[in-house]
């Protein structure tokens, strides 16, 4: 099967509908990505639609009014 991200790349992901956390590709499988959370360590199982290839993607896509609250 032909996924879009690789194993060791670098994913951005949107926690808490407003925080930007950089992560890593460790798996695939079963439709789900096994990610590594830079920050903490931890790791997480998540669906492609909730990755972005780059921090700006992430970005556009947290909500206008939460974006005003945080500047």
């Amino acid at each position: 099967m032909d996924t879009k991200y690789k194993g060791g790349q670098t994913v951005y992901i949107v926690e808490n509908g407003h925080r930007i956390s950089e992560c890593t590709v460790i798996n695939y499988s079963g439709g789900l990505y096994t990610i590594r959370l830079l920050e903490t360590g931890g790791a997480i199982k998540l669906r492609e639609s909730r990755l972005f290839p780059t921090k700006e993607a992430a970005q556009s896509s947290v909500r206008k009014d939460l974006r005003r609250k945080m500047w």
